[in-house]
């Protein structure tokens, strides 16, 4: 392992015990340099103590999966430098990981930012950094930490101050490649873009995993695994370029014509047969090639060359059929006739190694007749060496065993029981196999001599043969490694336009613009489980509208209304047509998400503070060309903090200049935000809810989105539909009656309040029969024994 990790007070490397420590890390290394082995559940280690020049071991010792013993060590031993072996069980592979991302974290938390006080605690620094930077990637933390480690030994920035000054770091910022949009593992999860489920069948649950209802499971129609691999890299990395978006449209669009499905499922079924050309390749240059890697070579190629022909009776001003059409070279047709004309698949199959056709090369035709021609010659020597047989052996034959040579095959006899026995004079005896005796002569030395090893001879040839072919194929891998990146292409483009035939989605119009306009816009996974779902509109243009606060009762829709917006525009930046009547799209330059709260163990923070870090990433990353998606924020504390945070949080978008607020969907059910006018009066700012009908006394739902704002959150008629009694719900409405006008509210428990009114009087009673004017009379005692008491109860009681 050639990772170098890093900590607050050296370096931690990773190194194959027998190679040799580079002289400059020796000098930078100080103290202790651990060596640890594990091997079927045995651990072994020492270490080298500079500080004494001594060299520490510890005999081997038995150790967990989860090597405890291990993580004792090195707490205590506290190593600069790990060394072990490149070839190492997976439990130590993945304990040094873990290990690296520990590391990692503890330089990040160790390093110089200035823009946090001074005095802050660990635990709030992790509270506050992980706002700025996620935790829950850690290949990028490992990468952090040798970064920071890397700095402060090279003194970037700081070579002229004192030794105790870090190296500052005074902004965070998340890069992604120019033209691709930032999404974040949380907005995959809540968008339910990817979901995968363990395999249903048990001889896979430990390691088969299948894709759930998602939106990367619907769309996935491809017929190659290339093509479903270079699917999912489109999900995880959508675009902003519109040249790559209009290349993606104008394929989608041709297939999802009516008039092209004929051809749609001509190719499909040529694509069927696209296989893993790189792992067939990788094999050649291996000489490990099997009977089957040629076959599905050549399947490859011929498909592909039926699809590069189809391809050039199709409209050449779309971009990706005029590619396929020019650039899968005449190289395929070479290599696909070479192979038919080379490689005899049926025979291959039947002696599972490499067999060449005839009329390929005389030799190997010449011997392969001879070999063909033995039977009837052999069957005459046999009856010739019969005659100087023993006359009790009725019969004989001469057989012919690879890499043995002929030999002459003649039953045992009864007689014939010790090994002398086998003996005969002029034969020499070799082995004895199914009650047959197997012996050398001098004819059938003279047939060695004369024949040779056939079969090994053809075998040798053949695989010469097979030598020439893998050679004249690998000349041509550029050309069919171009088949992949092209036929994959196509392959995900004619998946989209499967999925949106199927399920009738729309072109929509891509532009530079800051507009979002979705007509009658569906959700695209929830109208597949739904019998009816009622289609909604969306509008946010460059000046009006921007931020909308969408209020109604749980489960009218709100939720679902927020997904389904962001999932059409993600489709749309991936080029796929929508669930929508119609839609046009501004390039957005990230989708932010508050939806859903998750526990972090490795961050180890509340729910609440990682809806507030969620909120924050969306607060201090969006743009004028973000779109955020905020769901029930501030409802994990209570009711004014939680209000109060979310009415700053929308002032905060709203005080910034009209080019820098993002589109705004925001889901709530704090009335109050709208009742007690915590938000100003804007055009940008406008309200939303989804109707709902009483009858009588039970609420429906509507589904429907309108301008407005909900009015009541009728908390009791989804309690009532949720199956609480109704007396419960009945109480709930009076309590909640009487908090909202200030009336008091009575207890209903009658015999506690008996009770109390009849102490209360009790009390008062012993009170009045007291003579304050008599000095033994000890006021003290009597409330101490009498009133306080009573007070007591009367509290707990409430």
């Amino acid at each position: 392992m050639a990772a170098t990790l890093e900590d607050p007070r050296g370096a931690i490397g990773f190194r194959d015990p027998d190679s040799n420590l580079d002289e400059e890390e020796e000098d930078d290394t100080a103290a202790v340099l651990l060596s640890v082995l594990v091997q079927r559940g045995q651990l072994g280690l020492c270490f080298y103590d500079s500080g004494d020049s001594s060299l520490h071991y510890m005999v081997d010792s038995p150790d967990n999966y989860e090597l405890h013993l291990l993580s004792r060590v090195i707490q205590e031993v506290r190593p600069h430098v790990i060394l072990t072996s490149a070839k190492q069980e997976r439990c130590l592979t993945q304990y040094l990981q873990q290990l690296g991302l520990e590391v990692g974290k503890q330089r990040l938390l160790s390093a110089h930012l200035p823009f946090l006080p001074a005095c802050i605690s660990e635990r709030d620094k992790m509270s506050y950094l992980s706002s700025c930077i996620t935790f829950d990637s850690p290949l990028m933390l490992r990468a952090v930490g040798a970064l920071l480690k890397c700095l402060d030994r090279r003194r970037v920035g700081v070579e002229l101050e004192d030794s105790t000054v870090g190296v500052p770091i005074l902004q965070f910022h998340a890069y992604t490649l120019k033209e691709v949009v930032y999404i974040d593992r949380d907005t995959y999860s809540v968008l339910q873009i990817f979901k995968s489920d363990l395999h249903p069948s048990v001889y896979k649950l430990q390691s088969g995993e299948k894709e759930g209802l998602s939106l990367y499971g619907i769309l996935n129609r491809c017929k190659s695994k290339f093509g479903s691999k270079l699917l999912r890299q489109w999900f995880l990395r959508p675009t902003r370029d519109l040249a790559v978006l209009y290349r993606r449209q104008e394929v989608i669009r041709f297939f999802t014509s009516p008039r092209n499905s004929d051809v749609l499922n001509t190719l499909q079924a040529s694509l069927r047969n696209i296989r893993n050309i790189p792992g067939v390749l990788r094999r050649m240059t291996l000489s490990s090639t099997k009977v089957t890697d040629w076959q599905c070579l050549y399947k490859t190629v011929y498909s592909a060359v039926c699809i590069r022909d189809s391809m050039r009776h199709l409209p050449q001003s779309i971009q990706l059929f005029w590619e396929i059409s020019e650039k899968l070279s005449e190289d395929l047709h070479y290599v696909a006739a070479l192979i038919n004309r080379v490689v005899d698949f049926d025979a291959s199959l039947e002696e599972s190694r490499f067999t060449v056709k005839p009329n390929v090369d005389p030799a190997i035709d010449e011997k392969k007749r001879r070999m063909m021609g033995l039977s009837d010659f052999l069957t005459d020597v046999a009856r010739r060496e019969l005659e100087h047989l023993d006359s009790r052996i009725s019969s004989c034959c001469v057989i012919y065993l690879p890499l043995i040579g002929f030999l002459l095959s003649v039953p045992r006899l009864p007689s014939m029981v010790e090994k002398e026995d086998f003996e005969m004079e002029g034969f020499e005896f070799m082995f004895l196999s199914d009650d047959r005796l197997h012996y050398r002569s001098q004819r059938t030395r003279e047939l060695d001599s004369l024949l040779g090893d056939l079969h090994c001879d053809i075998r040798d040839m053949e695989t010469a043969v097979m030598t020439q072919l893998q050679s004249a194929v690998l000349e041509k891998s550029n050309s069919l490694y171009q088949v992949l990146d092209l036929l994959a292409e196509l392959d995900c483009l004619m998946a989209m336009s499967s999925a949106s035939q199927e399920y009738s989605y729309s072109s929509p119009k891509l532009a530079r613009h800051r507009t979002i306009a979705i007509t009658q816009g569906r959700h695209p996974l929830l109208e597949l489980c739904s019998p009816v779902f009622v289609a909604n509109s969306f509008q946010s243009s460059e000046s009006e509208g921007r931020i909308k606060v969408i209020t109604g009762p749980n489960s009218s829709g709100k939720s679902i209304f927020l997904k389904q917006v962001g999932l059409i525009v993600f489709m749309a930046l991936i080029g796929s047509d929508v669930p929508a009547k119609e839609a046009e799209v501004g390039l957005v330059d990230g989708i932010f998400t508050r939806m859903q709260s998750r526990e972090s163990v490795s961050v180890g923070l509340s729910t609440f503070m990682i809806d507030l870090n969620q909120m924050a990433l969306a607060l201090n990353s969006s743009t004028g060309s973000s779109l955020v998606l905020i769901d029930e924020f501030g409802k994990g504390t209570n009711t004014v903090d939680g209000l109060s945070l979310l009415a700053a949080s929308v002032s905060f978008w709203l005080k910034k200049p009209l080019v820098d607020v993002p589109h705004v969907l925001l889901a709530t059910n704090f009335h109050s935000l709208m009742q007690l006018g915590l938000l100003p009066t804007t055009g940008m700012l406008s309200f939303l809810t989804l109707e709902t009908a009483v009858d009588r006394d039970e609420l429906v739902f509507l589904y429907q989105l309108k301008e407005g704002i909900c009015q009541s959150s009728y908390a009791a008629n989804i309690a009532a539909l949720a199956g609480l009694p109704t007396c419960l719900v009945h109480r709930a409405m009076e309590v909640s009656e009487h908090y909202r006008t200030g009336k008091p509210i009575k207890r209903i428990d009658k015999a506690s309040s008996d009770e109390q009114a009849k102490r209360c009087q009790s009390v008062v009673q012993k009170f009045l029969s007291l003579d304050l004017e008599d000095k033994d009379v000890d006021l003290q005692s009597f409330m101490k024994d009498e009133l306080l008491p009573s007070a007591g109860e009367l509290l707990n009681r409430s």
